[in-house]
């Protein structure tokens, strides 16, 4: 397992639980999803199994504990942009049909924090939490600040077949903090996302910064 943190063994027990975030699993299938030692990746789950973040199943196997509903709250209260743009983003989701997203820096990549799915059964959909490159895709340009624009779009950049068109939210001092994105198959965003929902996406985008700001 590649070391993120350079302590070995915080990244090993982490792996264990970005392991089980995918479903539960007995000790072999944690092994091989860990590629850890099979003594290792004992240990490591029982020492989180003592923390609550990790449990067993009526089957004995591992899965995600009951705490990280806890500190996945706690998490939450502390970052109040979500709840402030989830509004103005339902707008935006039901004024276009398509799916919306609020994305934040993480390092180099960017984290969904908000996701609002299509009622189209076509639909592109992308789970809070999940972490995405920075330098694919429309929101990433936001947050990477590679243009001084406040509009960016992009085209089967980062997926084929799908389209997508970003704004800036900037706190009070102007600084970007968040980016608001529109996301679709390209056949109905077609290959200019920022024309067709351009405008959509700037006002919700203004808005949370003014929601922000208050």
């Amino acid at each position: 397992m590649e070391s993120v943190s350079n302590v070995g063994v915080l990244d090993k027990g982490v792996g264990i639980v970005q392991a089980l975030a995918r479903g539960p699993l007995d000790l072999a299938g944690l092994q091989r999803a860990t590629s850890l030692p099979r003594a290792t990746a004992h240990r490591l789950a029982l020492a989180l199994e003592a923390h609550h973040l990790v449990r067993r199943d009526a089957q004995g196997r591992f899965c995600l504990g009951f705490e990280l509903i806890r500190l996945g709250r706690a998490a939450a209260d502390q970052f109040p942009l979500a709840e402030l743009a989830t509004p103005p983003l339902v707008e935006l989701r039901d004024a276009t049909g398509e799916s919306v997203q609020l994305f934040v820096r993480e390092h180099d990549a960017r984290r969904c924090v908000v996701s609002l799915q299509s009622s189209h059964a076509l639909q592109w959909l992308v789970p809070v939490g999940a972490l995405l490159p920075l330098d694919r895709g429309s929101a990433g340009a936001v947050l990477a600040g590679r243009a001084p624009v406040n509009l960016h779009e992009s085209v089967e950049e980062r997926e084929p077949g799908v389209a997508s068109v970003s704004a800036p939210v900037r706190d009070r001092e102007g600084v970007v903090v968040a980016a608001v994105s529109v996301s679709g198959p390209v056949e109905r965003l077609t290959r200019s996302p920022g024309t067709r929902f351009g405008g959509a996406v700037l006002s919700a985008a203004e808005q949370v910064s003014s929601a922000l700001a208050r």
